[in-house]
């Protein structure tokens, strides 16, 4: 399955990261929670939103479906940034999936925000993502 969208998040069967994304109110596409789903297929440049799972040392931190994701050459070479989801309760591991994907695939890590958001983090997103987009589109021309 291929998409359009600019957004592209993974959220597990808890869904924090979807009702996030829900409030973000743009066009999504949502990582497949299950190996047996239709791989999803990036066909622009996007943005990843990413929970961080595990709790010490790092391990575990990105989640499984994100990674196969990002094996795909073709979503790695399309990816631009990174929001991170997490819980301050993992301390010093707060996002570290974010810090992972930025630092594997050298894109930057744009945002970070805990377990659902708040409605601050909801502007602050959809503001930095548009300057973000406008940024990239008058670099790249």
């Amino acid at each position: 399955m291929s998409t359009t969208s600019q957004l592209i998040y993974f959220s597990s069967a808890s869904k924090n990261t979807s009702r996030f994304v829900t409030k973000l109110g743009r066009d999504a596409a949502r990582i497949p929670l299950y190996a047996k789903d239709a791989p999803l297929l990036a066909t622009r440049p996007f943005v990843l939103v990413v929970p961080t799972y595990g709790g010490t040392g790092g391990e575990g931190s990105v989640p499984k479906q994100v990674i196969r994701f990002l094996n795909n050459p073709q979503n790695r070479q399309l990816l631009r940034g990174v929001i991170g989801a997490g819980n301050t309760n993992f301390g010093d591991n707060y996002c570290l999936a974010a810090d992972i994907v930025a630092a594997k695939c050298q894109v930057p890590h744009l945002y970070r925000f805990e377990l659902m958001g708040t409605p601050e983090d909801v502007t602050r997103v959809n503001q930095g993502l548009d300057t973000f987009w406008t940024r990239l589109s008058q670099t790249q021309k």
